[in-house]
């Protein structure tokens, strides 16, 4: 994206913001965004497939593609080390090197209530009002999927008291320990919602509003349960007691947890073009990570095709080459040659089975009831992640016993060897592929944390919380810090700060939330609840 387009793109967000602020006009930002009524919403209940679609959609936008650009790729899928840009945007002082700039950090933000919150509010209201639990069970979960997000970004949130005007006239924000209790509490009703209707055929409603199983009512469950498990194991660290609580209780549901390829929540946005294709593409704004080039090439990963292509610059060609964080780039052309991302089908990733597995091997670690071998569910994830690709090979890469991370060099770097990453480094994973049982809790976490985020691939966001979560994998931190001391950069950026439109439209409010994250500064430095100081 250009400059004139990144204008354009901030414009976009001002607009959002201006209409999906949630502090200011409740009853018309809360309307239906179609315009219904409720009378409109009757019938075989069109309008409420089509919310429930927008927000699915929304989550993860598809389009306009500058929106998605702030909303994700310039946000979580950098600071996750799967991408990079090669444009110095602001004259190379932006998120990427830490000075985090308020048009493009409320994006997420903004996204999420005027597409999200907003539709599923409506859905949500009308649905229980008409007693339609399954239209009940998938707003909440799509809530959950959605807004866990959020919170993962900025730590408290608006939920509970949504559409809740205080004396103010503003909303006060939960904590991000009140949010994910609320996530646990939605997710165990969304559950009991549609485990009646598990094999039977979709209402008319349920099967319209689903843009990725068709309607297949044990595959939401399945999505339920694996997201409450992700859950449970975000909050491990600050809350090992409810975390074990709500993980096992996810384990032992008789749904169970997403299985296979086919189990992945893939929202499908029709014959739009994925939204990478295009910031990778027609822009050439994103490219392979350096992290990325260092792992998977260090495990010579099958998948590594899949994801990348190779590189076309001279210097680099024909190689898997990345472009490491929050180093000094002059001009696009120095890094454009650099390995392009492959292209994406029209179907956006949210949630795969591998992941389950990952998340099963992590409870088994940790000595959760039902959750099996920590060692089988690790390998059953490279498989299932090689299934979805329809490769071959899983077992001898499972095998591999000496493969490591390979170290770091930049031929392009304007200053020689400033952006390389030596052996040696604390920076530099050892971590090998194949499975230890002797290794240490730590060591072995490291492997499956690696090997969920190769799997991962290429939702940033998840990739982003799991790593502040666990430290893993090991990435490289950023070469030129322009936060101003706001930033460390060797505890890496931890969140990103609050919308401007709502210091301005509900300040009290927002003030409110600042005290409760762990420091009282609204910066990128500052831990979340979940991600406590070690």
């Amino acid at each position: 994206m250009n400059s004139q387009s990144l204008k354009i793109a901030g414009l976009a967000v001002a607009a959002i913001l201006s209409f999906g602020s949630c502090t200011k006009n409740f009853e018309e930002i809360n309307k239906n965004p179609y315009g219904s009524t409720d009378i409109d919403l009757q019938g075989d209940y069109a309008i409420v497939a089509a919310q429930l679609q927008q927000a699915q959609r929304s989550i993860y936008l598809y389009q306009p593609v500058p929106s998605f650009q702030l909303q994700q790729n310039l946000l979580g899928d950098v600071f996750s080390g799967y991408m990079m840009s090669a444009t110095p945007f602001a004259g190379n002082s932006n998120n990427l090197n830490y000075n985090l700039l308020d048009g493009w950090t409320s994006s997420a933000f903004t996204i999420a209530y005027a597409n999200v919150m907003n539709p599923l509010y409506k859905s949500l209201q009308f649905s229980k009002e008409k007693q339609l639990p399954d239209a009940v069970g998938m707003s909440e979960i799509l809530r959950v999927a959605a807004m866990h997000r959020i919170s993962d970004i900025y730590g408290p949130v608006i939920y509970t008291k949504y559409n809740t005007p205080n004396a103010e006239g503003g909303v006060d924000f939960d904590s991000q320990q009140e949010a994910y209790n609320a996530f646990f509490t939605d997710l165990k009703d969304a559950v009991a919602q549609l485990t009646p209707f598990a094999g039977k055929t979709a209402s008319t409603l349920f099967a319209k509003a689903d843009l990725v199983y068709g309607g297949n009512y044990t595959k939401w469950l399945r999505f339920a349960n694996t997201l409450r498990l992700r859950l449970a194991l975000r909050i491990v660290r600050i809350d090992p007691a409810k975390a074990k609580q709500e993980g096992e209780a996810a384990l032992a549901d008789p749904a169970g947890l997403l299985l296979d390829a086919s189990d992945n929540f893939l929202v499908d946005i029709g014959s739009t073009t994925h939204p990478l294709n295009t910031i990778n593409g027609s822009w050439d704004d994103i490219r392979m990570g350096a992290p990325m080039e260092s792992i998977m090439g260090g495990y010579a990963d099958p998948r590594l095709p899949k994801y990348f292509r190779t590189a076309t610059d001279a210097a680099v060609t024909g190689t898997y080459k990345g472009i490491r964080n929050g180093i000094n780039i002059d001009a696009k052309e120095r890094y454009v040659g650099y390995s392009k991302l492959a292209d994406f089908a029209s179907k956006i990733q949210l949630m795969t089975a591998a992941e389950a597995w990952f998340l099963k091997s992590e409870a088994a670690l940790r000595g959760w009831a039902n959750a099996g071998s920590a060692q089988a569910n690790y390998e059953q994830g490279i498989r299932v992640s090689f299934d979805q690709y329809k490769l071959a090979g899983a077992d001898t890469y499972i095998n591999n016993s000496t493969a490591k991370p390979l170290a770091y060099g930049d031929p392009k770097a304007i200053t020689a060897g400033s952006n390389d990453v030596a052996t040696g480094s604390p920076y530099l994973s050892t971590i090998t592929i194949k499975w230890d049982a002797a290794a240490s809790f730590e060591r072995n976490l490291e492997r499956v944390i690696t090997q969920k985020w190769i799997a991962n691939y290429p939702e940033g966001q998840e990739a982003w919380s799991e790593f502040r979560r666990t430290g893993y994998p090991k990435l490289f931190p950023v070469v030129i810090n322009n936060s101003g001391g706001k930033i460390s950069t060797t505890d890496f950026v931890r969140r990103a700060i609050f919308p401007s439109n709502e210091y301005q439209t509900n300040n009290a409010a927002v003030q409110r939330a600042i005290g409760l994250l762990s420091e009282p500064k609204d910066v990128g430095g500052t831990h979340l609840w979940w991600d406590p100081k070690q």
